[in-house]
């Protein structure tokens, strides 16, 4: 109905059923045949219909959005927040942002607390564990709630914005190969993380396309934080032995944490051990040792997120979910090299199939300046 929200009247006038049909299946009340609730939700999708709360006291409803995290001081949150805000504050909308701190419980009661508090939409980054069923967000989808991933939740037909994981970690691990490394390891991140999980993959991946024997040691649980990647590296390294040569972390923050614990440990990166870092925060041109990581466009993602949820929120018909995949690159810097006593084969600084940036720093300052 081109101009006007659908309501109530107009699900049920197309589903053939009574307004009481359409909230018990809205309310998950009442005995409804699988045939009926099933013309109903079509209907619901169709019209684009979505329930609302009932009129507060309030002279005027602000419009909002909401943005749940999953780590309150991961820098990596603040830019993809700052892409949110450009666009969404810029027409009207408050910016609401939650943490769940990766438990699960937390996410689910604010995830209900956000639609009962009649917020317009949500973008999330939606957390897993063994527990984690993820039903509340098969309820917002009942409920034709705007919703945007940042993480995908498999089975559930909803807006997502991200990155090839997958990939990204590969050609990092290939990055490393290329260089001459053999003894290749991974930190990888917490398990409420399906992004830890795609990155662990692409390592797996990547021993794959090599004569290099991938094994269960290769994957080192660490976690998300500085103190996971400094714990993690003290394990590793701390033992003796013959140690690794070269690091892939799950982020940076992981890289920055290791670098400590090398540190401490008297062993120098690139030269006992490169290090490649994901995300690409600020802060890893500015280490005594640049990192090497994968850039992740979090303002882009933060920003497409936003206009995709916005896109849901005011369209008065029907919008298909809708997927965006961003460029993820490579910046190489001085914390990869061969490996001692070992030549690079010409041409492997960087990775096939990801951007390399120039070692140089100057040139690099140069580039971005231009």
């Amino acid at each position: 109905m081109p101009g006007t929200r659908s309501t109530i009247s107009d699900v049920a006038t197309r589903a053939g059923v009574s307004k009481a049909t359409v909230s018990a299946v809205l309310n998950d009340t009442g005995a409804v045949s699988d045939a009926t609730r099933d013309r109903v939700l079509a209907a619901i999708e169709l019209l684009n219909y979505r329930p609302t709360q009932p009129p507060r006291r309030t002279a005027r409803r602000h419009r909002s959005i909401a943005v749940l995290i999953k780590e309150h001081d991961n820098p990596y949150y603040a830019e993809v927040v700052a892409g949110v805000r450009a666009h969404a504050e810029g027409l009207g909308y408050t910016l609401l942002v939650v943490s769940s701190e990766g438990v699960y419980d937390v996410e689910r009661r604010a995830v209900e607390l956000l639609r009962d508090k009649d917020v317009d939409g949500l973008i999330v980054t939606p957390v897993f564990d063994e527990h984690a069923d993820l039903s509340h967000f098969f309820e917002l989808k009942r409920r034709n709630f705007p919703l945007v991933l940042l993480e995908q939740i498999r089975g559930l037909r909803s807006s997502l914005v991200d990155v090839d994981n997958v990939e990204a970690s590969r050609k990092a691990v290939e990055h490393l190969i290329a260089l001459g490394h053999t003894r290749i390891v991974h930190l990888a991140g917490p398990d409420y993380s399906m992004h830890s999980h795609e990155r662990a993959e692409g390592v797996r991946r990547a021993y794959s396309g090599t004569r290099h024997i991938f094994t269960d040691d290769v994957i080192v649980p660490a976690g998300a934080h500085l103190d996971d990647g400094y714990r993690a590296g003290l394990a590793l390294f701390g033992a003796g032995g013959d140690h690794p040569t070269a690091v892939t972390c799950y982020n940076d923050l992981v890289a920055v944490g290791l670098f400590r614990a090398l540190a401490e440990l008297g062993l120098r990166v690139p030269d006992d051990v490169s290090v490649v870092g994901f995300d690409d925060m600020p802060l890893c041109e500015h280490l005594s040792v640049p990192l090497t990581t994968v850039r992740v466009p979090k303002f882009k993602m933060g920003e497409s997120a936003a206009q995709l949820l916005l896109r849901h929120i005011d369209s008065k018909q029907h919008v298909a979910p809708q997927r965006i995949s961003l460029n993820a690159t490579l910046v190489v810097r001085r914390s990869t090299a061969a490996p001692a006593g070992v030549s690079a084969p010409a041409g492997a600084a960087g990775a096939p199939g990801l951007r390399r940036d120039e070692r140089n720093p100057t040139a690099a300052a140069a580039r971005r300046g231009a």
